[in-house]
């Protein structure tokens, strides 16, 4: 089923192309690329973190408009944040081996995770019967960590089988995608075994795992332009799938491919997004097979995306992702966060044509 809804560009036609022209840049972004972004679930509150090894809070107004909220620092590089389900925390983790939690009443930080090694991802959970939100951080040490944020000690620790390189939780799914394409999925009701283990259905290395929004399977990036959509539970053969995207249209007997960099699930209507070393993004409906909209390079790699919760602005940044190694990095290279107002029908499912 590869190359189903056909390489990105190439089949553009009528009104498949988005439009950039309502697009808002983010007020004081970081100084250095970033790494990560995330939208808190109850506010327009927008949480960066970058490789100048800070974390920047922002509150996101009606028109897109922005102002600088809070500001913290880590010891290294930050590559991962994420926001509490109550919107109250804030945990971010990276380079200096671990994770941080910023109460976003108080505005005080407190270290609550450690690793033997860089921490790539956290992110927090909540299980029924517990007593608030847990922690999960994923690390280069090959381990995942299990938290209470009461203790200074893991609650839990799971051996993966390589570094971990992306991980998504929603509800009880936990998704966790290591180095040589091993992707672990936990049922967090178990959360100390994994409930399947399979070798990436990309051939090259996983960029990014994402969950669905409900949950019910996830979707991997890799590498070399191309995006697998896998339920937990295989219905039948056909509802796992694989397919090309940030492509340039082949030249000769070449093709140009991009590594995807992120996906995010639109949190309304299940429909998803992807954007790549390409400095493309693109909506799509897993459902339908088929691309929704495909928009116009933005001047440089997007290296993260996210949805707010309302699911009415898509927020992607630009920064240089050492897709092409250090040579082609330059100081004039765009390093930003730009806001894009979902319009209309963009990001909704295209209506089902229903089989007799």
């Amino acid at each position: 089923m590869a190359g189903l809804f056909g390489a990105a560009g190439s089949s553009s036609t009528g009104n498949t192309i988005g439009d950039l022209k309502n697009d808002v840049a983010v007020s004081n972004p970081p100084e250095d690329t970033i790494s990560d972004l995330t939208f808190s679930p109850t506010a327009d509150i927008l949480a960066v973190s970058s490789w100048d090894k800070k974390v920047r809070i922002y509150q996101i107004a009606g028109n897109g408009a922005s102002e600088g909220k809070h500001i913290y620092e880590h010891d290294a590089p930050v590559l991962s944040v994420d926001f509490s389900k109550d919107g109250n925390k804030l945990v971010s983790a990276g380079a200096d081996k671990q994770a941080k939690v910023c109460d976003l009443q108080t505005l005080q930080t407190a270290q609550v995770a450690a690793h033997d090694n860089t921490v790539k991802a956290a992110r927090f959970f909540e299980l029924p019967n517990s007593n608030g939100p847990m922690l999960v951080t994923g690390s280069w040490d090959k381990t995942i960590k299990y938290w209470d944020l009461r203790s200074q000690t893991p609650v839990g620790t799971v051996t993966c089988q390589e570094r971990v390189y992306s991980m998504d939780v929603r509800n009880s799914l936990l998704v966790v995608g290591t180095a040589d394409r091993y992707i672990n999925v936990i049922n967090l009701q178990e959360p100390l075994k994994f409930y399947k283990t399979l070798q990436s259905p990309l051939k090259w290395q996983t960029r990014v795992v994402s969950c669905f929004t409900d949950a019910s399977g996830f979707a991997i990036g890799s590498i070399e332009g191309r995006c697998a959509i896998q339920y937990v539970e295989d219905k039948d053969s056909s509802s796992n799938f694989s397919f090309k995207c940030h492509r340039d249209p082949p030249s000769g007997n070449v093709t140009q491919v991009y590594s995807v960099n992120d996906i995010s699930f639109h949190p309304q209507h299940g429909t998803f997004s992807t954007a790549g070393s390409d400095g493309t993004f693109h909506f799509w409906d897993k459902d339908a097979k088929h691309r929704l909209k495909g928009y116009p390079t933005v001047g440089g790699s997007i290296t993260a995306t996210t949805f707010n919760s309302s699911g009415t602005i898509f927020a992607y940044a630009i920064g240089y992702d050492w897709s092409k190694g250090y040579m082609a990095n330059n100081p004039n290279y765009p390093n930003k966060v730009m806001l894009h107002p979902i319009q209309g029908d963009e990001c909704k499912p295209r209506p089902s044509v229903k089989k007799r």
